[in-house]
């Protein structure tokens, strides 16, 4: 029995997930299937996406942080921090964002994201809500420049 790791869209985000094969057959007939059809869910075993190890960057956050660093070199930053604390939204619900830059006339909290899932998309805009003294900024990466999305009200 073989197995072939993927990435499949399920429930509104990517999930990692195994799906068992039983002969090569069956993995040659996979291989000519259109991209669009699912996968029978009782053969997919999903689970969630591996997580990042707490307080390591990904490459994309090494690459925003060395931005970062060239702002504050400018003196358009004073500093920043990476994952200094998490904010309490809620009993059991924390919202741990990837930078905290501090400026001269108020602090930034800046969540990096390759791509936005509804999910964190919330989170931001209820930690905006409950924690006006900072400003919640959504940075991307599009076409080799940073966009920058401000969440606070």
């Amino acid at each position: 029995m073989n197995e072939l790791a993927l990435f499949a869209g399920c429930g509104g985000g990517m999930k990692y997930g195994t799906l068992r094969l039983n002969s090569m057959a069956e993995f040659d007939e996979l291989k000519n299937r259109p991209k669009n059809l699912l996968f029978p869910q009782s053969r997919l075993t999903m689970r969630p996406r591996p997580r990042q190890e707490a307080g390591k960057m990904n490459k994309s956050e090494e690459a925003y942080s060395r931005h970062l660093e060239a702002l504050k070199h400018l003196k358009q930053i004073r500093r920043w921090v990476f994952e200094p604390f998490k904010l309490r939204l809620a009993d059991r619900t924390f919202y741990e964002f990837d930078f905290m830059v501090v400026k001269e006339e108020h602090n930034e909290i800046h969540e990096f994201k390759g791509h936005w899932e509804d999910d964190a998309r919330v989170k931001i805009k209820v930690a905006a809500e409950l924690f006006p003294e900072f400003l919640f900024v959504g940075v991307t990466m599009k076409k080799g420049n940073y966009e920058y999305e401000y969440f606070s009200l």
